[in-house]
């Protein structure tokens, strides 16, 4: 009966939980870059703030890489694809 109670306390013990101290989640929330300077539109004839959002292949960045919203990131993906269209922006290098 003895054995039985001391080994019950043992895995007691040993199935305690840690917590993370300080963990906020995967990501930051912060703003993104054009809600950050309250851009309503994004222009297809901007070159630069759109070559900012492509590789040096020409692929559009991810939300995760670039730090869009879902909104901006889909306004800045017909931006893109109309200065593509336009040949503002190459397809591909």
């Amino acid at each position: 009966m003895a054995f039985r109670q001391e080994n019950t306390q043992r895995t007691q013990r040993t199935t305690t939980t840690r917590r993370r101290t300080g963990f906020a989640g995967a990501r930051d929330q912060t703003q993104c870059r054009f809600c950050r300077g309250s851009i309503k539109y994004i222009d297809y004839k901007d070159i630069d703030t759109l070559q900012k959002l492509l590789t040096n292949r020409g692929k559009i960045y991810s939300r995760k890489r670039s730090g869009n919203c879902a909104g901006c990131q889909r306004k800045a993906k017909t931006a893109i694809k109309r200065a593509r269209f336009m040949a503002l922006l190459p397809y591909s290098t």
